[in-house]
């Protein structure tokens, strides 16, 4: 199973025409994105599949781990790495079943470490916490604060919601184990610069 570390790279249709999809995403991870999750809520099923597909031979390539978004169906359909869900998505149990004890299941826990505490009893393999900044996917989504990210918690925690070169620090020190990025890393004129930005964070430090 993959280790949920680092720089974790999420799609989104409005900033990445589908065209140019397999591009951008290649560049994340030439950048150093180890966790790739493919979200395109607008496309049909015919092309998520399709599409899908392809990022999931693009991460084999890279050595990383492609997810899905909401879809557990769709991840077993095509063998990805495993699923991201929300608290509405059909469960931690039946994605389990659909995915095998060896995919990552993902979960949603907001800013609430009950939620996180009842994946990880679920058998859930990471919890998402946030957002923790101005976001430009989910501006409505309530805020989190830094200190939930110090939960003890049974399970790799993952910051997600503005998140930026500048800020990342801050969540990395407060206990993230991942940044899930969007627009600061597919906005950027440079993809995989920006990736390579993010991933340096988690590098060792060198003994000064």
């Amino acid at each position: 199973m993959a280790d949920i570390r680092g720089l974790y790279a999420v799609t989104d249709p409005t900033l990445i025409p589908a065209g140019h999809l397999l591009a951008a995403c290649e560049a994340a991870l030439r950048g150093g994105a180890r966790l790739l999750q493919y979200r395109d809520k607008p496309a049909s099923q015919s092309e998520r599949r399709a599409r899908a597909a392809s990022l999931r031979d693009l991460c084999r390539d890279h050595g990383a781990v492609l997810l899905i978004n909401d879809d557990p169906q769709l991840a077993a359909d095509i063998g990805a790495g495993g699923v991201h869900i929300g608290q509405s998505d059909g469960g931690i149990q039946r994605a389990r079943q659909l995915l095998g004890p060896d995919a990552i299941i993902g979960v949603t826990c907001h800013s609430n470490p009950y939620l996180a505490r009842d994946a990880a009893e679920a058998g859930a393999n990471y919890a998402a916490f946030g957002r923790f900044y101005p976001s430009h996917t989910k501006p409505g989504a309530p805020q989190a604060e830094l200190s939930i990210l110090a939960t003890p918690l049974a399970l790799p925690k993952v910051a997600i919601g503005g998140v930026t070169p500048d800020n990342a620090p801050a969540l990395i020190a407060a206990g993230a184990d991942a940044v899930a990025v969007i627009h600061s890393l597919f906005s950027a004129a440079d993809i995989e610069a920006q990736a390579r930005l993010f991933a340096n964070l988690f590098s060792p430090k060198e003994p000064s």
